[in-house]
């Protein structure tokens, strides 16, 4: 199972209390760790980047352990088809969102903020994508805010991203791989491309997410702001004040 599918399962079944803000880099880490303090005697054994199975049989051999810096993939977090109204918008507006599971996790979840994220995103409306832009120096909350303020102001409600900052253990955001790593030739980049544009415009004709997205999937948590704002406006509304 890839990583990512074990640290769902983990999350689903009430296995963990507590979790990280990135689970995915927990189960990665923890069982690299492991396959790397008892070698054969581990009972996990590594079979492709970020896909592991319990031993068994003949063990294959375990390929050494590569820099960090090469194990990192360039997509690191992404978020799909948030909405606007769940933000409370600002010069520096917070983009919350927590680690994505199939189900419903009944561990508490780290929340993370986006706002300082790298990376692509696109702007919706009810129908369509409307605009592509990307931020590799300014802030992905600052330059979101900017749309809400420039002649794409009217033109969308929900928004999707897809960052190269990674996730710390706390739910802080790390520094993005600086140049490609070695691990990230030709065909990995086609296979990345190809997985944004299924995540994010929803081919009909396309019946999986992208092969290439190995990076974890944060559901948008609104804003607490937002929240009050609308308690306020609920009760404003039933007082007649």
């Amino acid at each position: 199972m890839h990583i990512r599918e074990i640290a769902t399962q983990i999350l689903e079944r009430g296995l963990k209390t507590t979790v990280a803000a990135n689970p995915t880099s927990v189960v990665g880490t923890q069982l690299s760790d492991s396959i790397k303090e008892q070698g054969a005697n581990s009972p996990f054994e590594r079979v492709a980047p970020g896909v592991f199975r319990t031993r068994r049989g003949t063990p294959i051999p375990i390929p050494p352990e590569p820099a960090p810096e090469e194990t990192r993939d360039l997509l690191t977090a992404f978020g799909v088809y948030w909405e606007r109204d769940a933000v409370d918008w600002k010069t520096k507006p917070h983009l919350y969102g927590e680690f994505q599971t199939d189900g419903v996790s009944r561990s508490p979840m780290t929340r993370v903020d986006f706002a300082g994220q790298h990376g692509l995103y696109l702007l919706h409306d009810v129908r369509e994508v409307v605009y592509v832009g990307r931020t590799t120096t300014g802030d992905l909350g600052k330059r979101l805010y900017d749309h809400t303020r420039d002649r794409l102001q009217g033109r969308w409600s929900r928004f999707s991203w897809f960052g190269f900052r990674p996730v710390s253990e706390d739910g802080k955001l790390g520094e993005r791989v600086t140049h490609v790593p070695p691990k990230c030739g030709m065909d990995y980049l086609i296979n990345m491309v190809e997985a944004i544009l299924i995540e994010a415009l929803e081919p009909r004709q396309n019946r999986k997410s992208g092969d290439g997205i190995t990076a974890s999937e944060y559901r948008q948590v609104p804003d607490p702001a937002v929240e009050k704002k609308r308690l306020r406006d609920a009760i404003s509304r039933l007082t007649g004040s």
